[in-house]
């Protein structure tokens, strides 16, 4: 029996042996069943996507973030929604605007099956929100979201 406060060390797969391939893991840490992603297509990445939200798109705002949404913005598309996540200096230093971002990505991605397909959502973190929990940002995601009726019930 290993006890709770040892470290285990598990060797990653990699060609090499440098200690960059090592990954320590204390038995508590609970492994992942499968690995979640945050596919290339399901972002937002050139600027005239983000500008394209912003210019026909309607938009609320919160306390800590502002959702732009642009619905069909390819016609006839019903691929499913993408995801643009704007964090600028003004949030914080950049382990903040990351973490930030990350929590965003998080949200989109728990909600994704409930968003209207072929829907672009442009996310502007406001400065304080790198403060924020990941719960005020879930509740105020949530509370935005609702004001653009975006979200479908998990039955339907």
């Amino acid at each position: 029996m290993v006890a709770p406060f040892s470290i285990v060390v598990v060797r990653m797969v990699a060609s090499d042996s440098s200690p960059r391939a090592w990954k320590f893991i204390t038995p508590a840490t609970p492994l992942p069943e499968r690995r979640e992603k945050f596919p290339r297509g399901a972002r937002l990445r050139r600027t005239s996507e983000f500008q394209a939200v912003r210019s026909r798109g309607r938009m609320v705002q919160g306390r800590w973030l502002r959702l732009s949404l642009l619905r069909e913005a390819v016609p006839g598309d019903d691929s499913p929604a993408r995801l643009g996540v704007v964090t600028s200096r003004r949030v914080g230093p950049a382990v903040k605007r990351n973490r930030v971002r990350r929590r965003v990505r998080e949200l989109f991605r728990k909600m994704r099956a409930r968003l209207p397909a072929g829907s672009w959502i442009v996310v502007t973190a406001k400065p304080g929100a790198g403060d924020a929990s990941f719960d005020e940002l879930r509740e105020e995601w949530l509370r935005l979201a609702e004001r653009l009726s975006i979200l479908r019930t998990s039955d339907s």
